[in-house]
């Protein structure tokens, strides 16, 4: 699946897009934790190319993006986009697709019951925000180091990256209960290192609420109308 997701990278376009990324991370003189990348994919495509490759896109996006996150790893090391890398847990992939199948197990749904979406995968939703909170920040990405000053971890390594990933809460990128893993000793996050974003909270409500604003409805059954929140990052 790496050589199908390489094939389709550089068919797309989006490899050449990924080597101008690199470069303006690489002319930086900011030192980064953790290196981001937006890469637009086309599951139809991908499907014509490698139908397996396709299918785990749309039903296991997490995982999907781990195999562009190793393909991408290897072609920064291959062509020397970036020279500060040093892992591969330094690459933050996020896949942004530019459609999805037009089946109704796709579309995300409140208004619906019973409420089946416990996969993580990806899911339209039509709704009208009624609610918009102010732009802040969050982390994105952030480093640790071993406060145990003989630990082979405690300087210069990258060997403790923590990630956000979709649905997380802050508190599983940035805690001050890790531990190293070497000598047990507690971690602290080195402060130059850390990685911020923008996010904003979204109230959003179906759009089914529009037939109750009608003022007049044949249908007595019985319902009610609740707003949901996402988190726009």
């Amino acid at each position: 699946m790496r050589e199908v997701a390489l094939v389709y990278l550089d068919r797309s376009g989006g490899l050449q897009k990924f080597v101008h990324d690199c470069k303006k991370y690489n002319d930086s003189k900011q030192s980064y934790a953790v290196y981001r990348f937006i890469i637009s994919i086309n599951p139809s495509d991908i499907a014509e190319l490698d139908a397996t490759l396709g299918n785990y896109i749309l039903h296991n996006p997490l995982q999907a993006a781990q195999i562009f996150q190793s393909v991408c790893f290897i072609a920064i090391k291959t062509l020397s986009l970036i020279e500060q890398l040093q892992t591969e847990a330094q690459i933050s992939i996020l896949l942004k697709p530019t459609h999805l199948p037009p089946l109704p197990s796709y579309v995300l749904s409140l208004s619906a019951y019973p409420f089946n979406y416990t996969s993580q995968r990806f899911y339209m939703s039509e709704g009208i925000v009624i609610t918009m909170g102010t732009v802040t920040k969050y982390t994105q990405g952030a480093r640790f180091l071993c406060t145990e000053e003989t630990c082979p971890f405690s300087e210069g390594r990258f060997r403790y990256i923590r990630v956000h990933c979709p649905g997380a809460t802050e508190s599983a990128t940035v805690r001050t209960d890790f531990v190293c893993s070497l000598c047990s000793s507690p971690l602290q996050e080195d402060m130059k290192f850390r990685v911020l974003g923008d996010k904003q909270i979204v109230e959003m409500i179906d759009v089914k609420v529009l037939n109750a604003l009608k003022g007049y409805s044949n249908d007595k059954s019985h319902f009610r109308i609740q707003a949901f929140t996402l988190f726009l990052r």
